[in-house]
């Protein structure tokens, strides 16, 4: 018979351990500090106290007073601008947006409210904005207890995209720009800058899959759309047997329906650079694809979003135009409008209309194949984006309308035609 031996209990930690670990916990204090004080330190700086340590120990092994008194000079300028840091910055920031989202060319403006709450004064400060890739920056004079100072700013909105405004940093520093410590006191916020779209009225493209969805040519053994009654075939639902017609010719008579749909309405935007001419044509097919899918969505259909990569949100309007707003050019390992196409065939398989929209490089003969790759049934429009076309116009390319606009107010023209 055996015993089990008991619980071994760990050994106190020995004093050199316990050392060891108080000397790690200040070490990693003392980096911690050493690097706030370093990455307030300029690149001037450090080049500045160099000079003058160098100056200093040429003075001394050469015997030349001047080297020495030019050294005392730059050492008691550094150490006079870096006492401009000496000071609280304790600000309580408040960055507040009018309008999280705008249209292209709409003017976006913002405020900016520091307040010192603290028990005393905040000297003067310089507090930086950034907005996208630029920053804007504001001097805060003197504050007492109690008081606050507010900015306004506007932001450029020129172009279509996300800009992430802030975070805000409070900046001290000195005249020379040889030190400069800063403070991040607020979270960024994201503006939408949607792309520009039209509103029109007109026809619906898409059809509805409920009880009150539009027939379609499809046959089907089950749906809600009465068709006509035909023999019993093998696999058939027994629940759909017409007794009456059965009791009368003798034979099996099942119930045959029509298919009714509700949309899968689908739209592919192509972002390959080399499906467009220019920037502008690229922004004009963004706004076509994102005027179309609102209307398709105020029609309550079921709307996707596609590009090169990935897809876009699309539940509703905003999620959309927020999505647009964020489209840049793909790379071109993700191939252009023939790939889209294939990658939708292969995903959606059961798109009902899908819009292709492309810029005046496609060739026609791409237009084609991608046009020949789509889901088998489905309506396919194609949208080509060609600033230099002053009017509308539509062709047909295989059982695909495709319409041509030189200009957004060009899209409601557009699809009346095809309607028509």
């Amino acid at each position: 018979m055996t015993t089990q031996a008991p619980d071994q209990v760990p050994a106190p930690p020995t004093a050199d351990a316990r050392w060891r670990d108080v000397v790690a916990v200040v070490g990693a204090r003392l980096l911690a500090r050493l690097r706030r004080v370093t990455d307030a330190i300029r690149p001037l700086a450090w080049v500045l106290m160099a000079l003058a340590v160098g100056l200093w120990i040429l003075g001394q092994s050469a015997g030349w007073a001047e080297f020495a008194i030019a050294a005392a000079v730059i050492a008691l300028t550094v150490a006079l601008c870096a006492l401009f840091l000496i000071g609280r910055t304790a600000y309580d920031v408040a960055l507040d947006l009018a309008r999280t989202r705008v249209v292209v060319g709409e003017r976006a403006i913002g405020g900016l409210t520091l307040a010192n709450n603290g028990p005393r004064a905040i000297l003067p400060s310089r507090v930086v904005l950034p907005v996208g890739a630029g920053r804007g920056e504001f001097g805060i004079q003197r504050l007492a207890p109690g008081e606050e100072a507010e900015e306004l700013f506007a932001i450029p909105t020129q172009r279509r995209g996300v800009v992430k405004v802030g975070p805000v940093s409070v900046v001290r520093g000195d005249p020379l720009g040889l030190f400069e410590r800063a403070h991040r006191r607020d979270d960024p916020v994201d503006l939408y800058v949607h792309p520009r779209t039209i509103a029109f009225e007109g026809q619906s493209l898409g059809f509805l899959r409920d009880l009150e969805g539009m027939p379609a040519a499809d046959l089907s053994r089950d749906d809600v759309s009465f068709h006509a009654l035909v023999e019993y075939q093998p696999g058939d639902d027994l629940r759909h047997v017409h007794w009456r017609s059965t009791a009368r010719t003798g034979t099996l008579m099942m119930r045959q329906y029509e298919e009714t749909r509700r949309s899968h309405f689908v739209i592919a935007l192509s972002r390959a650079a080399s499906d467009y001419a220019d920037d502008e044509e690229f922004e004009l097919a963004i706004s076509a694809a994102g005027s179309i899918g609102l209307r398709a969505i105020r029609d309550s259909q079921r709307v996707e979003v596609r590009v090169q990569g990935r897809d876009l949100a699309a539940g509703s309007g905003k999620q959309l135009l927020d999505s647009l707003a964020a489209v840049t050019h793909s790379r071109p390992r993700y191939g252009g409008l023939d790939a889209l196409s294939a990658v939708i065939a292969r995903n959606m398989p059961l798109a009902s209309i899908v819009v292709l929209v492309c810029g005046s490089k496609v060739r026609g003969e791409d237009l084609r194949s991608a046009c020949a790759r789509l889901p088998f049934g489905a309506r396919v429009l194609a949208v080509v984006a060609d600033r230099a076309a002053t009017a509308p116009s539509l062709r047909r390319i295989g059982d695909a309308d495709v319409v041509t606009v030189g200009a957004l107010e060009q899209v409601p023209l557009a699809l009346q035609r095809v309607l028509a």
